[in-house]
């Protein structure tokens, strides 16, 4: 585990060093509770500051020093005091001695735990304050008693007071990657960030403690916590100091809460004495919420809960939620979460005897996509007598969770009769779903064709073709997928789940083809009926964001992807560990921070699904291509091809529909590898394979990427009827009038601005990416337009210059092969004066800073001005932002 590094709090670090450089130079104190981070930003303030304009006392006050007059300043004041001083008159030499050090500086005085101080430090800090050329800045911590000096000093307007707030989720995530020393999958960062409730301190010492067991494991570089709980007894010593000592009311009332929390407070009062819930309440170990038209009591900290939760012995562990269950019920389930809630207690407390309830309870939450919860309870309510309906769905959530094998034991031991028509399609349709998908079996797809015929109801026979369209989609046996989805929609009888999971079909073959629009339509028709279907099928959402996400991703809509994500689905996926679905709209993520020219993000987000994906074969090999595509993006070549390597091993042959995702990253890999006939080959092969599936939405992508590689020019396809073939450009063209979008028209223009050699048309096309968010095409137009400039009109590349360093400031690293293909290239000296020259160094500066001789610069910045075109060092600082790499030094 690395060093414990700074992270954010940018603002807050902002809003402190202004308290001293600012031009009113008014002081500031941080409050907030123990662990929060005060100290540490303080520190961090302290250093930013330059030491030949401040003179800088840095103290930190204690319980030691507080009895001990001057003791909070031990380290600033010298040893000896003189004598027969009035207290007023030591206080006075105290502020000239500091006066004299200070030599003409700015005073900062720099308190940690400023409430420790003892009374003639705080008024010696109060003194400074008041001083014109001093500052001071501290921390105070909550709930502490602060001396009256101190607390003046915001009082009398010398200085502010903010309170410092729990870090956010985003900078708790920055922070556990700092610990770790690597990225943390967001499902982790967000439990850890919630049970530290924003506390660094807090937030360390989990991580030290799941460090110590085999609960975090790192994957493809990504850190997972399997969110098991293990507390260091420093941590737990911690928290039994602010929890404190409890009289049995108090500890009735904390453990009801760390059980059934949430909990209303008409409820909670029921089970305890009122009075405990208020001073419960008065302590801060509880807090009462009010949610809409709801009351509800929470603890105050999350680990509060964990604490007193393992602390509690089993027997009254069981006997507390066995009453929290009969409270419940007795005032009757009204709130959607009653049902579960009620369920899991009487799991907990050995009482669950009725499987309806544990069936029923099981369908909620694994329709809120809760997989390991949902597993327990269908499991509970099959061992309970609920039958065939409880090991169906028990097999169903098996198969999600990654554990086919024990999904066939479970539903071979239910196997039905042909004379049960509705059990024997369900059975059919689970086992299909975990032969197929969880073990790779693709003779599935016959075996359901051929037992579907069985089925003499209509409904029951519906849902069979629905399982067999999808299956024969991902095989890649379209034209049969196809009509067997529209004929489940012409069956009036067929369920509102198998119509829409064939509606999904559907919709994934259109956004393919290229119909968009009737894609979309579609995809919002399944979406409307989520409601209807979700209870029967919850799983149908996989197949609703495949259609939806490959939708938006081949029209190019980053705001719709952002979307999506952003969406309740994701939210409960990741809370539930349903990895099909926070994999697959991770790589979607990635697929747009990748096209925004985000490659730190496109890279980590897709070696999260990665990571995610890692024991599940479904979308394994399309989030390994993804990582490709990012580790391209980036010029990283040996990890584009080792995560190809990855795809190919991962991918599943029962997937075979992804395909275009697949061999388009293999096209960027080789690219990335220097190896342009390669990658050229193999994406114009790609296209014919496209053109023959008809995948018209894919082949514009794939002829883009053909554009990228400046083979605008290339005969692609069939050879015509007057014996030529027509160009990429002249392809895109054609195309452009059968993929719907604004997309696929912008892709033609760029091809044939990239025909042409029209500078000017293709800034025009830069900027119509740029406004799409397309960031990284936006740049690559922009950087060919500048080459042409660059060789035909040096003086009119000035503009396009500033554009393409516009555009290459919003991206992070990303080195392509049509970025590379123009770029000059400097030697690692010319880099280096050019650099020193961009800031304003004068030829002198620069050859004492490299110990050359001033007309050697000289000679090094006329080789530079005649590389990049410029002509003065005016211009330089533009030019070297507009090289791919130019922060690395490799612009090559």
């Amino acid at each position: 585990m690395s060093r414990w590094k700074f992270v954010g709090r940018t603002d807050e670090l902002n809003r402190l060093l202004s308290a001293v450089t600012g031009t009113e130079g008014r002081g500031l104190f941080y409050s907030g509770n123990a662990g929060i981070g005060k100290s540490r930003l303080l520190r961090e303030g302290v250093a930013a500051l330059p030491t030949d304009r401040y003179a800088i006392w840095s103290i930190a006050a204690s319980a030691t020093t507080a009895a001990l007059p001057f003791g909070g300043l031990v380290q600033v004041l010298p040893a000896e005091q003189p004598q027969g001083l009035s207290p007023a008159g030591i206080l006075r030499w105290a502020l000239d001695v500091l006066q004299q050090q200070a030599a003409g500086r700015r005073i900062v005085l720099a308190i940690d735990d400023a409430h420790l101080l003892d009374p003639p430090s705080a008024a010696l800090v109060h003194l400074v304050a008041r001083a014109e050329n001093a500052t001071v800045i501290g921390t105070l911590r909550n709930g502490e008693q602060i001396p009256l000096p101190i607390r003046a000093l915001w009082t009398d307007d010398l200085v502010e007071n903010a309170e410092l707030s729990p870090m956010a989720p985003a900078e708790t995530a920055g922070l556990l990657a700092a610990i770790l020393g690597g990225p943390v999958d967001a499902g982790s960062a967000d439990r850890l960030g919630r049970l530290s409730a924003g506390n660094p301190l807090l937030l360390r010492e989990l991580v030290h403690a799941a460090s110590g067991s085999e609960e975090l494991t790192r994957t493809y570089g990504i850190w997972k916590w399997t969110g098991r709980l293990e507390l260091a007894p420093n941590l737990t010593d911690l928290i039994d100091i602010r929890i404190g000592q409890l009289t049995p009311g108090v500890r009735a009332v904390v453990e009801l809460v760390a059980f059934g929390e949430p909990l209303g407070l008409q409820l909670l009062n029921q089970a305890v004495d009122p009075t405990d819930v208020e001073v419960a309440e008065e302590r801060g170990l509880i807090s009462v919420i009010q949610h809409d038209r709801r009351t509800n009591v929470r603890l105050a900290h999350p680990l509060y809960g964990e604490v007193m939760r393992r602390r509690c012995p089993v027997s009254r562990t069981r006997r507390l939620q066995a009453h929290l269950a009969e409270l419940l019920e007795r005032v009757g389930k009204r709130r959607r979460d009653d049902l579960l809630r009620v369920a899991v207690w009487r799991l907990d407390s050995g009482t669950a005897q009725d499987a309806a309830l544990l069936l029923d309870a099981a369908v909620q939450a694994f329709s809120r996509y809760d997989v390991p919860l949902a597993t327990r309870l269908a499991r509970a309510a099959l061992e309970a007598g609920g039958g065939f309906d409880a090991a169906e769905l028990l097999a169903t959530i098996l198969m999600f969770a990654d554990r086919p094998e024990e999904a066939i034991e479970v539903l071979d031991a239910v196997s039905p009769g042909s004379a049960d028509s509705r059990r024997l399609s369900r059975w059919l349709t689970v086992r299909g779903m975990v032969t197929y998908w969880g073990l790779s079996q693709e003779s599935t797809v016959e075996e359901i064709a051929a037992r579907a015929g069985d089925l003499a109801d209509s409904a029951d026979q519906a849902r069979v073709r629905a399982f067999e369209a999808i299956m024969r989609l991902h095989r890649l046996d379209t034209a049969t997928a196809l009509r067997l989805s529209q004929g489940v929609l012409d069956r009036p009888a067929a369920s509102i789940a198998a119509r829409e999971l064939a509606r999904c079909t559907i919709a994934y073959l259109q956004a393919a083809q290229g119909q968009l629009r009737r894609s979309g339509t579609a995809v919002n028709q399944v979406h409307s009926e989520a409601a209807r279907w979700r209870a029967d099928m919850p799983y149908l959402q996989l197949a609703l964001e495949l259609a939806r996400g490959t939708r938006l991703t081949l029209a190019g809509d980053l705001a719709g992807i952002d979307a999506i994500v952003a969406d309740e689905f994701a939210d409960l996926a990741g809370a539930g560990d349903f990895r099909l679905g926070t994999g697959y709209l991770a790589i979607l993520q990635a697929y747009a921070a990748r096209l925004r020219g985000q490659s730190d993000a496109a890279l980590r987000t897709s070696l999260g699904a990665c990571a995610v994906l890692a024991t599940s074969r479904v979308y394994a090999g399309l989030a390994q291509a993804e990582r490709a595509q990012a580790a391209a993006l980036r010029g990283d070549a040996a990890q584009a091809a080792e995560a190809m390597a990855e795809a190919d091993r991962t991918q599943a042959p029962g997937m075979a529909v992804l395909y275009p995702w697949l061999e388009q990253a293999r096209g960027a890999a080789l690219a990335a590898a220097g190896d342009l006939p390669g990658a050229v080959k193999q994406l114009t092969e790609l296209v014919d394979r496209l053109r023959a599936d008809d995948f018209a939405g894919h082949e514009v992508h794939v002829l883009h990427d053909l554009v990228r590689l400046d083979q605008a020019t290339t005969p692609v396809g069939p050879t015509c009827s007057d014996g030529s073939r027509r160009s990429v450009a002249q392809r895109l063209s054609e195309l452009s009038e059968r993929v719907d979008g604004v997309l696929p028209p912008l892709l033609a223009r760029h091809a044939r601005a990239a025909v042409a050699g029209s500078a000017a048309d293709l800034l025009t096309v830069a900027d119509d990416f740029a406004a799409l968010d397309l960031n990284l095409y936006a740049a690559e137009a922009t950087a060919t337009a500048l080459h042409r400039l660059r060789r035909e009109r040096p003086a009119a590349a000035n503009e396009a210059r500033e554009r393409l360093a516009a555009l290459l400031n919003r991206c992070d690293l990303i080195r392509t092969p049509a970025l590379r293909a123009g770029a000059p290239v400097l030697t690692e000296r010319e880099w280096q004066v050019a650099r020193l020259a961009a800031e304003g160094a004068t030829s002198k500066a620069i050859a004492d800073r490299l110990y050359l001789s001033a007309r050697t610069v000289e000679n090094h910045l006329q080789r530079i001005y005649a590389k990049l075109g410029v002509t003065s060092r005016a211009e330089l600082r533009a030019a070297l932002r507009a090289i791919p790499g130019h922060e690395g030094g490799d612009a090559s």
